[in-house]
């Protein structure tokens, strides 16, 4: 479920930045539900509503920033 509510998130980004840019939306398979200023206020929203597992918390930003993670490796060590 989480696949096909990442590739709704991935498919209408643009369109869901123009609306929603720097919320964290509520996605589930009806599409947007919510926009929170907080992660927090997103969660327990999906949570209480629609329950562990039925929905994906999107930090709705422009790129992929907000999806990807990078990590370089040092010979540093500790």
């Amino acid at each position: 479920m989480i696949e096909a509510l990442f590739k709704y998130y991935l498919e209408n980004q643009d369109a869901l930045v123009k609306k929603y840019d720097g919320k964290y939306i509520v996605i589930t398979e009806d599409g947007v539900v919510g926009a929170f200023d907080t992660v927090r206020d997103g969660y327990d929203m999906g949570l209480n509503r629609y329950g562990r597992g039925n929905f994906m918390l999107q930090l709705c930003t422009p790129g992929d920033g907000a999806y990807s993670q990078r990590y370089f490796t040092s010979r540093v060590a500790f």
